[in-house]
């Protein structure tokens, strides 16, 4: 590993587990000191221990801003600074397929969390970094975020909303050397898609996973399987200063899904337009 982010400061919230595990993981590597945010406190803190004396554990649920401001004031306080934020956290909500019986159970919480917790986030993080030279922060989205479709509403609103704010975000704090920028997973196995029943097994949900496979395959251009850190690679890019001129940017991470549809509808008229003649003759 390289020493890409020496000297600097990260938060991420998120961070027991999936993609904010992955990333604060790397962060350390490449030389960041870290704060793990999560309300997960068992898995938080052992990740905390696990990366040793450059990570500390502070609980914190995004959508209070109570809980963020205490989150800025530990790293500070701990390690002197804050020069990178990713607001990672999110929540999924109760897949429906219908929409016309969808109660949306969920709906305040999704908010809560997926674009208060990143306009908070994003506030908090960015009034220590104006003060103190600018910094970076991420704001972790969804291709949910990018592509209209069935089902889940108030996550993919959620993911829309955590989107345009991020890009207003980037404008109203360029004055102060703050980049904000996305991050779009699609099909990334975490817990939060799982989509494993509740009571299901360790060994259910893995076969859970594996049948989902070619289901999300078919409609993602590169069929290799995306994994936590591929995420992760791309926050330690928008994190570091190699992305000096990028704000207000949107870097999908879903193996070109949100490029366009996989499928060569053309080659499909043709053969229906040939069919069709074939079948006057």
């Amino acid at each position: 590993m390289g020493q890409e982010l020496a000297g600097k400061v990260a938060i991420v919230t998120g961070a027991a587990c999936g993609i904010g595990r992955a990333t604060a993981e790397l962060f350390v590597a490449e030389g960041a000191r870290v704060v793990i945010a999560d309300i997960n406190d068992e898995a938080g803190e052992a990740v905390a221990r696990e990366l040793g004396h450059a990570a500390i554990y502070q609980r914190a649920d995004v959508g209070l801003a109570e809980d963020i401001d205490a989150l800025v004031a530990a790293a500070i306080d701990r390690f002197g600074g804050l020069h990178v934020m990713l607001n990672n956290a999110g929540v999924s909500c109760k897949p429906s397929i219908n929409f016309l019986d969808d109660e949306l159970p969920d709906f305040a919480r999704v908010m809560q969390v997926n674009v208060l917790g990143v306009i908070l986030g994003t506030q908090r993080a960015a009034r220590h970094m104006a003060k103190n030279g600018g910094g970076s922060v991420i704001n972790n989205a969804s291709i949910a975020g990018l592509i209209p479709g069935l089902a889940m509403l108030a996550y993919r609103t959620s993911k829309v909303a955590a989107i345009h704010a991020s890009k207003s975000m980037a404008i109203d704090l360029a004055q102060y050397g703050i980049r904000v920028n996305c991050l779009a997973p699609g099909h990334i196995p975490t817990d939060l898609n799982a989509f494993a029943p509740p009571r299901a097994t360790p060994e259910q949900a893995a076969r859970v996973q594996v049948a989902m496979k070619s289901v999300w395959d078919a409609n993602k251009p590169l069929k290799r399987q995306g994994v936590p850190h591929d995420v992760a690679q791309a926050a330690l890019f928008l994190a570091s200063d190699r992305s000096a001129q990028i704000t207000g940017t949107v870097l999908a991470v879903d193996g070109g899904i949100s490029a366009g549809d996989p499928v060569n509808h053309f080659k499909e008229l043709m053969d229906a337009r040939a069919s069709a003649m074939a079948d006057g003759e």
